[in-house]
């Protein structure tokens, strides 16, 4: 059976981004005029992600470095910026009431993705970082289980790319097939957090369906992030079992959970600040939709071709799998 080639060397596949988004007129000024046009609060997450994707194929993206640096702290900080809107009791209750079910679903969807990894062999590294970031929290799991298993630039694109590419599916699908079956807007909340990968994509379908499963929604997709810290230990110390002569690298902690928690305790025990928080969710809302138009400005045809098909069909068939199950758990009142 033929093998897959090998991707390029990071480096090389690094050049040749580079060589693919010229510094051209078109791109210049097409950059800065979208990123000013996704602000508009008209603008939903799947159209900002859309319209970064597009203008990166398309004329190419001159500022892909500075993209690249910004998303993650943009991203951290939108998190951080959500807890405004939240109510920390709300956030415990919720946390303790889906502890169950939570340790399931993580665990069922990390031993199927890996499987499903190595049947169609996947690389390991990237199959790990789409596999993460389905059971947990998409883009943010994927940046904090990264440099713990020392993944290549071009592993964690492809994982980006797979997990926002189906994010944007489930913004524009989710809310119509919510309607279409009935759902109640806590039902609908519950299946967002359970069954879309990443947090800004949970926000951006989930305020379409209405206000309480955004609330719903976000809640339980933050409480559901702090499984970080554990699957990201746990994932480490396999690693270093594995790989004992790897060089040392210390791995990035979601700090920015503990964030979201110190925000949301200030706006629970402290009434007063409720209307600047009330600022703060808003702005943080808007925050999540950029850091989507720039995640897929940071995007090329070179970083997926390196790769091939395998890691974004591994991605769409354990998306599938794990949203249809949780549909059907929450249907079945298995999950409430």
């Amino acid at each position: 059976m033929n093998q897959a080639p090998a991707p390029p060397p990071e480096s090389n596949l690094d050049d040749m981004i580079a060589a693919s988004a010229p510094l051209n007129l078109a791109g210049r000024i097409a950059f800065p005029l979208a990123a000013i046009a996704v602000m508009f609060p008209f603008v939903s997450p799947g159209i900002a992600l859309l319209i970064g994707i597009v203008l990166a194929i398309a004329v190419g993206n001159p500022y892909v470095a500075m993209t690249r640096r910004f998303v993650s702290i943009l991203l951290q900080l939108s998190v951080i910026g959500l807890g405004a809107g939240m109510n920390l009791t709300v956030v415990g209750r919720v946390g303790m009431h889906g502890f169950f079910y939570t340790v399931i679903g993580i665990s069922l969807t990390m031993a199927a993705g890996l499987s499903l990894g190595r049947l169609m062999r996947t690389q390991s590294d990237t199959s790990l970082l789409i596999t993460v970031g389905t059971a947990i929290c998409g883009g943010s799991a994927i940046a904090a289980v990264a440099p713990t298993i020392h993944a290549k630039h071009h592993d964690v694109s492809v994982a980006m790319a797979t997990v926002f590419s189906l994010n944007a599916v489930a913004l524009f699908l989710f809310p119509p097939v919510g309607h279409l079956l009935g759902l109640t807007q806590t039902q609908f909340g519950l299946w967002c957090a359970l069954a879309i990968h990443d947090t800004s994509s949970v926000v951006g379908a989930s305020m379409q369906y209405g206000a309480k499963a955004l609330e719903i929604g976000t809640t339980v997709k933050l409480t559901r992030a702090l499984w970080i810290v554990p699957v990201t230990l746990v994932i480490g110390m396999l690693w270093t079992v594995g790989a004992a002569d790897a060089p040392a690298q210390k791995a990035k902690r979601p700090w920015f959970i503990l964030g979201f928690i110190a925000m949301a305790g200030l706006m629970t025990w402290v009434p007063s600040l409720k209307p600047t928080g009330h600022l703060i969710f808003m702005g943080a809302q808007r925050a999540l939709v950029f850091t989507l138009f720039l995640i897929g400005g940071g995007l090329s045809r070179e970083s997926l071709q390196a790769v091939g098909r395998r890691p974004l069909i591994q991605g769409f068939v354990l998306w599938a799998i794990m949203g249809s199950a949780t549909l059907g758990a929450i249907l079945l009142k298995w999950i409430h």
